[in-house]
């Protein structure tokens, strides 16, 4: 039993270190959007996906070693860590019931981080939507032909406005 609770206990110090380095991504991804630095939003949006994924694989890990310990104390994959907790030696639980902890802890701040981020994102796209729906009709402008009828005009286009800005 003490080598897969030694791994479990590794695999929750490294799932919590990756959850510290997703939160600092998304506070430099925050940083990033309210002062305006768009190349630098660019990286982090990579960064984030990247990390997401290390982060998914750290938690597989994790669940892994959980599942393994729960087989060594002989109790079903499935059982939660409070099972595993009144299982395991007395002078682990603390170590573990800690670990739990803060990862959990972690998760929320990351989730609330991200939350705050896909609102500040959409902010912005709103705006910049809106800006763009200022200068830039949505379909051709009505035109009236020199017999006075409605005439179909040109199909508007980007450069259009371009050329006609300067």
């Amino acid at each position: 039993m003490n080598e897969p609770l030694q791994q479990l206990i590794e695999a929750l110090r490294h799932e919590l270190q990756q959850y510290g380095e997703m939160l600092a991504l998304l506070e430099q991804q925050q940083d990033s959007v309210l002062h305006r630095r768009s190349e630098d939003l660019l990286q982090t949006v990579g960064a984030i996906q990247a990390q997401a994924r290390t982060l998914q694989h750290a938690r597989d890990q994790r669940e892994a070693c959980r599942r393994r310990l729960a087989r060594e104390l002989g109790l079903p994959e499935s059982a939660p860590f409070s099972d595993l907790l009144a299982r395991i030696p007395p002078d682990y639980r603390p170590l573990l019931e800690a670990l739990v902890q803060e990862n959990n802890d972690l998760l929320i701040r990351v989730q609330q981080r991200a939350r705050q981020n896909h609102l500040l994102l959409h902010r912005a796209v709103e705006l910049m939507q809106r800006l763009l729906a200022a200068f830039l009709p949505p379909s051709a402008p009505v035109t009236y032909a020199d017999n006075g009828q409605v005439s179909a005009g040109r199909p508007w286009s980007p450069s259009t406005l371009f050329n006609a800005v300067g």
